[in-house]
């Protein structure tokens, strides 16, 4: 089964705002004292994946397997292990993060977002 979603049609960039027939764990994942905020849910297929909010900070996650970012609002700038470049990202975009990795993201206003796990 293919994720299925409901894209955003009132804006040029394509947007997941929506995600039916999920199984959503109610317990959410708290870091860096409340700056980032997920739950984790489970496609119909058993792919795994997060919805949360990172509020204004600079913080560095950590991965485990391979992780893409993609924005649903808001927006940040990353900086991916072993680059000195910031890289911006708004609505609709989305950037990949080997497992066994780092990222740091740099947050001025809420970033919201959907992290597709590999």
């Amino acid at each position: 089964m293919t994720e299925s979603y409901n894209a955003n049609t009132s804006s040029t960039p394509t947007v997941t705002d929506r995600i039916d027939g999920v199984c959503i764990t109610t317990q959410a994942n708290v870091y860096f004292d409340g700056k980032c905020v997920s739950h984790n849910f489970t496609m119909p297929d058993g792919t795994k994946k997060s919805v949360g909010v990172v509020l204004s900070s600079t913080l560095t996650f950590g991965t485990r397997a391979p992780e893409t970012m993609e924005c649903v609002g808001g927006s940040c700038e990353y900086k991916l292990a072993g680059t000195d470049q910031w890289v911006s990202q708004g609505l609709g975009d989305r950037f990949s993060v080997p497992g066994n990795s780092k990222f740091d993201i740099r947050v001025a206003q809420a970033y919201h977002y959907i992290c597709h796990y590999a």
